[in-house]
């Protein structure tokens, strides 16, 4: 793929819609020409503790952040007319509509494509197919796993060489 937006979500609690931090990596022409990163006030607005054993984030975190719509009005213009890709599709995808739902904003049914499902077909081999194990397959070193931003730029690496 040559023109697409890798997008990740963090969220705070069991509920898809607690996006609390994403990630944004915009490529065009095979190039990345644009990233973004916001920590997001969740709804609803609490942690629970298995989260931030994952990510590290905490109220105080978001406590002052934007929530999603206004987040989203950022993002829109940027990701507008390409594919969305993601790391397990189905969570992000899922976050975002169940966002989108809780704020009453019309969903404008992005076209998704899954690094993960294309990882399990390319590499057959591998003992996970987990973020950072198939990133490192495509000779990017995730750091700071979890982070959105960090994701989604593993997440654009993968897709630049196997979508």
């Amino acid at each position: 793929m040559t023109d697409f937006a890798s997008i990740d979500f963090e969220t705070a609690n069991h509920q898809l819609s607690s996006v609390c931090s994403v990630g944004v990596i915009i490529v065009r022409q095979g190039i990345w020409v644009d990233k973004f990163y916001s920590l997001i006030k969740p709804e609803p607005n609490y942690y629970a503790p298995i989260n931030t054993s994952v990510h590290g984030l905490r109220y105080e975190n978001t406590e002052h952040a934007h929530v999603f719509s206004v987040v989203w009005k950022q993002i829109a213009p940027r990701v507008e007319g390409l594919t969305l890709v993601a790391h397990n599709k189905a969570f992000d995808e899922n976050c975002l509509k169940a966002a989108f739902k809780t704020y009453c904003m019309d969903y404008p049914d992005y076209t998704f494509l899954c690094t993960l499902r294309a990882a399990r077909k390319h590499f057959p081999y591998l003992s996970n197919h987990k973020l950072h194990t198939v990133a490192a397959q495509c000779g990017f070193y995730l750091h700071n796993h979890h982070h959105a931003l960090a994701d989604a730029e593993a997440c654009a690496a993968i897709a630049k060489l196997i979508l």
